[in-house]
């Protein structure tokens, strides 16, 4: 008898998960985890841990999900804190495991912590997939190492040459579990629920969520029609489409998003707007190789361009920033909403990194890791990407971006509603 283990990690669901199929056809008992990875909990040199309420809320709702979806099937999920090599190393030997499941993922630190497992466990099977990424290796026009370093040839190649598969769906019958009975490690923090708000809804976590989502998006509403138009809004639901943290969390896969927005261009009309919702999807897509290309330079000081940056980090002008006490008015409003509610949205990124960096003269690197840790929609790739581009050591080939923050204001926040809402 085949005995396996899947490692659920980013990629929460059942539907359009490679490595999760590939495991259930070749198993006759299974035992699928999920491992809140201690160090994540643990405050680093930047101060700050690299996950907060925010997202722990977030990722606890979708593995209660998850959890359903299983028992929905005859399985179950059992969540562990700690060091994952560690634990899967236990679970290997007091179980006789024969058979070891991932999806593929490029974060440095999950990168890593494959690698030791296989290390550790030289006999053991491996089974890993690709689902996180809307094209597969294989599908790319290029090598990693030629992989080009600015958005725009990255994406007209891709649109040209490279084709997206349509997403797998879940498995009908999976193998009964190891272990019957659900465990749920009693030491995963307590979290901080964000607050109810008449401004921004209430993100909740889980495949079922995230796909109700992508239909309210696009047929209940049909906001995606106007998507071009409204992106730029800095308060409320329906300007955007709110998908980012299901999909950084693997609620939902980006070719569930790509496929339908194409139905609905087919059940609809195409139009800007449509087109800017995948245009949106590449920018993630860009990330997601960026960081497979680059590794760990993704995270210097001096990013993927090796070029000195400006600004130096001031403990007291960095909790200004954060606290939304700085002399500017819309970056207090967005830095507020951001820590009471884990979101914000992309213009306020935008405009509260440029002033870190330029404005406030502050180390990118500092900014770009309070984002990690209070974000319920935290990517690695696209935001130290995304930081490192403001910061003029990233992919822009423009170099350093600043904004003028009053006509900012002026243009996305004309009437000073957002600025009351959040002050």
């Amino acid at each position: 008898m085949s005995k396996g283990l899947y490692w659920f990690q980013h990629d929460l669901r059942l539907a359009d998960n490679n490595a999760f199929n590939q495991i259930v056809s070749r198993v006759d008992t299974l035992h699928c985890v999920y491992i809140l990875d201690e160090q994540w909990l643990n405050t680093n040199h930047y101060g700050f841990s690299a996950i907060g309420d925010h997202r722990l809320r977030f990722i606890a709702e979708s593995l209660r999900d998850l959890t359903q979806q299983l028992e929905a099937l005859g399985q179950t999920l059992h969540v562990y804190v700690g060091d994952p090599v560690s634990i899967i190393e236990r679970l290997v030997a007091e179980h006789s495991l024969h058979i070891i499941g991932k999806h593929s993922y490029p974060g440095v630190f999950e990168q890593r912590q494959w690698q030791a497992l296989k290390t550790a466990l030289p006999n053991q099977g491996f089974v890993t997939g690709n689902s996180h990424t809307l094209y597969h290796f294989s599908d790319l026009p290029f090598s990693l190492n030629d992989m080009p370093d600015h958005f725009t040839p990255f994406r007209k190649k891709v649109e040209k040459f490279a084709e997206v598969s349509h997403p797998v769906t879940a498995p009908a019958v999976l193998p009964p579990p190891l272990l019957d009975k659900s465990t749920w490690d009693e030491e995963y923090p307590n979290y901080t629920k964000a607050p109810k708000s008449s401004v921004i809804q209430y993100l909740q976590g889980g495949a079922s969520a995230g796909l109700k989502q992508i239909h309210y998006y696009m047929s209940d509403t049909k906001a995606l029609l106007s998507y071009k138009e409204t992106r730029n809004g800095l308060d409320g639901w329906d300007f955007s489409s709110k998908l980012s943290a299901w999909l950084a969390s693997g609620c939902i896969s980006p070719r569930q998003v790509y496929w339908a927005v194409k139905r609905f261009e087919e059940t609809h009309h195409a139009n800007d707007s449509t087109y800017w919702l995948i245009f949106e999807i590449l920018w993630r897509e860009f990330f997601q190789w960026q960081l497979a290309k680059y590794g760990k330079k993704m995270f210097f000081h001096r990013g993927i361009q090796d070029k000195a940056p400006t600004g130096n980090h001031v403990s007291k002008v960095l909790l200004q920033w954060i606290n939304g006490t700085t002399p500017y008015p819309i970056i207090n409003a967005a830095m507020n909403q951001l820590r009471l509610t884990g979101f914000t949205s992309n213009r306020a990124r935008q405009l509260v990194a440029s002033c870190f960096i330029h404005e406030l003269g502050q180390d990118w690197r500092y900014g770009a890791a309070y984002f990690e840790h209070v974000l319920v929609d935290f990517d690695p790739s696209a935001n130290w990407g995304n930081w490192q581009y403001l910061a003029g050591v990233g992919s822009d080939p423009r170099g350093l971006r600043q904004f003028n923050l009053q006509k900012q204001t002026d243009i996305y926040d004309p009437h000073g509603n957002f600025i009351r809402n959040w002050t």
